[in-house]
This record gives structure tokens, sequence and C-alpha cells, in this order.
């Protein structure tokens, strides 16, 4: 019996993994999200020295080791886009909100530098 129980944990488990899962997303199509959807959270995940250099419009700083401590400043109603340089702080950060009940969220993959590379505005 408790091998039964065990296999059904397990498997609940995997199950609620692959539901709370972040969408990745190219800048350009993060672009087009926020463009179209104005319900969005926009959070940035890198530091603040980064944030002060260059920063998307409309975006939240919350660094990356703040966020345990912080995250009932990210609200549950908006869909969520995570970014941060390149994608690889962001990814984790979306993953753990997808985990916590977020329902709607996005990481973009290419981070602040695809945006810049696609020619989208950053604001100094």
């Amino acid at each position: 019996m408790s091998k039964v129980v065990l296999i059904l944990v397990m498997m609940v488990s995997m199950v609620t993994q692959v539901c709370a899962a972040e969408k990745n997303i190219l800048a350009r199509d993060a672009k087009a999200l926020l463009d179209t959807n104005k319900n969005i959270y926009l959070l940035d995940v890198r530091t603040p020295q980064e944030y002060s250099q260059g920063r998307l419009a409309g975006s939240v700083l919350i660094p990356i080791g703040e966020l345990e401590r912080r995250i009932g400043e990210v609200p549950k109603n908006k869909t969520i886009v995570v970014y941060c340089a390149v994608g690889s702080r962001s990814k984790p950060v979306a993953n753990f909100l997808a985990q916590q009940g977020y329902k709607d969220v996005y990481n973009i993959t290419d981070g602040i530098v695809g945006w810049y590379r696609n020619g989208f505005p950053i604001l100094r």
C-alpha cells in the first residue's frame, strides 16, 4: 500500500511541475506581448547597477537574490514577464514563480541584450 501512495505522490508532483512551467519567449515576442497586453508586471532580476545602466520601460527591479524575501510584491493577478541580461537568471526566477502558483509567467530567453539587438528602446 505504501508503494502505491508513493507512486501517486510522485505522479502528482510530476504533473504539478509540468503544469507550473514558465513560457520561454524571445525579446521580439515579449515586445509584441507588452504592446498588446497592458496587464503585465515586467520584472527585472538583474543587479541595481545593471538596472541603472539600462532597463525596459515600466520594469520593476527585484534582484534575483531578493526575490524570495520580496515575492509578495509580485502580483498574482497579472501576467509576469521576467528578464535579465541574457536569460540565465530570469529562467530560474520564472520557473520559481510558476511553481509558487503564478499562472502566466514568461521568461525572455535573450534578455535585455536581445531586446537591444532588436532595436527596441531601453531607458538609460
